[in-house]
């Protein structure tokens, strides 16, 4: 992927969303002018162009998870995916099976703990939370224990969006599909930090999002295996199209875009982009440690941790004062982007047992397949700055008070 860099800024919130690279811009531009038809207009070629872009893009992203095109349906985004698969199967539950439990893990997005909410307090299911060690594993002895019970659906995030842990989907596969319930996969952040490949044989549904994978905002797709399609039910009515599952017109731009960035996690050097980047994460985190100031790392360290994910508790410090003076420089959030809107604290942070002041002090820095080890030295360098600003200001009005 071809650097994207805007003068004077250094991009540190990748896993809030990734450039458009321009390869992948230059694939979607033709479908906005010259080949603009609607690809549910079966009547003209204008219609059939636009119907056999969007094959072409099924294809692409069912490859890149090991499923076939005809189980690729496509949504806004991640969030209307994780909605769909969820509530979908809440809204077909039949009143008198025993399957109606689902199982959430405790620092999934706050679109699932919220579908969670609405499962619970709106169709009256029955919802069970699943609490993870310090690192943001999952307890997979606890969710051996909460499948004893009959359970509808199970969702884990294949890797945590705020402290980037990956969890062992095939492990945890192994132990839902033993209990007869489905399995359902956010794996939104997943293609910058593992191979997809054969994620379809080991989950039932799985939710994507293309500006989380250096493709266009505002499309999503939502894998259902062949078999459980009928187990859900729309949560969007209109004209019935892709199966009646999700009605609207497709996106034919967005789609194509969404399955050129696909290419990219398919073919190529993407193991080495991958290992680059954790390098990168290594680097960033050694010359940060070097500073006179005391940062410790939330979650889990190594390889099972998105390779460009770093949490960080500044200790003595408040996050937002460091973003506010490291602005306009550094582009790096408190966490999830989704959150922005709300003022309570990282519940992921919390679930792995930060107090609030920590969770306070904690801000998410992720690297991307573009940054530079200039862009690491110049970050650490302007972190650096800013923390020595915020002490001097704290001393000069401690001596104040005294």
């Amino acid at each position: 992927m071809e650097q994207m860099r805007i003068s004077g800024n250094l991009y540190f919130d990748h896993q809030a969303t990734t450039p458009v690279p321009n390869r992948v811009l230059e694939q979607m531009l033709p479908y906005f002018n010259e080949y603009f038809g609607n690809p549910h207009s079966t009547d003209h070629s204008f219609g059939w162009k636009s119907s056999l872009a969007i094959e072409n893009a099924t294809k692409q992203i069912a490859d890149l998870i090991g499923a076939f095109p005809d189980e690729i349906y496509f949504t806004s985004g991640a969030t209307e995916s994780n909605n769909l698969a969820l509530l979908g199967l809440a809204r077909k539950v039949n009143s008198k099976s025993r399957k109606m439990r689902f199982i959430l893990s405790e620092i999934e997005h706050k679109c699932v703990l919220e579908a969670g909410r609405v499962i619970s307090q709106q169709y009256e299911l029955p919802v069970n939370y699943l609490p993870v060690d310090q690192g943001g594993r999952v307890n997979l002895n606890i969710l051996e224990d909460l499948l004893k019970q009959e359970a509808l659906a199970v969702s884990i995030m294949a890797v945590n969006n705020e402290i980037g842990t990956i969890q062992d989907i095939e492990a945890i596969a192994k132990i839902v599909r033993k209990a007869g319930a489905l399995f359902h996969c956010d794996a939104a952040q997943a293609p910058i930090s593992m191979n997809l490949q054969h994620m379809a044989e080991h989950v039932d549904m799985l939710s994507l999002s293309a500006h989380k994978m250096y493709g266009p905002k505002g499309i999503g797709i939502l894998y259902i295996r062949r078999e459980i399609k009928d187990q859900l039910e729309p949560i969007i009515f209109g004209g019935g199209q892709q199966n009646g599952l999700r009605s609207g017109t497709i996106p034919t731009p967005l789609c194509v875009g969404m399955g050129f960035a696909a290419e990219f996690f398919n073919y190529g050097d993407i193991n080495q982009k991958r290992k680059l980047l954790f390098q990168r994460r290594v680097l960033f985190l050694e010359k940060l440690k070097k500073l006179p100031w005391s940062i410790n790392l939330n979650g889990i360290d190594g390889k099972l941790r998105h390779p460009g994910n770093l949490n960080l508790c500044f200790e003595d410090f408040i996050a937002k004062d460091i973003l506010q003076l490291l602005q306009p420089n550094i582009a790096a959030s408190t966490g999830s982007a989704c959150n922005s809107v709300i003022t309570e604290s990282s519940h992921v942070l919390k679930a792995i047992g930060l107090s609030n002041h920590e969770v306070e002090s904690s801000i998410r820095f992720s690297l991307g397949f573009d940054t530079t080890d200039e862009d690491v030295d110049l970050a650490v360098n302007l972190i650096n700055e800013a923390l020595e600003k915020i002490s001097k200001f704290n001393s000069k009005n401690l001596n104040g008070v005294n």
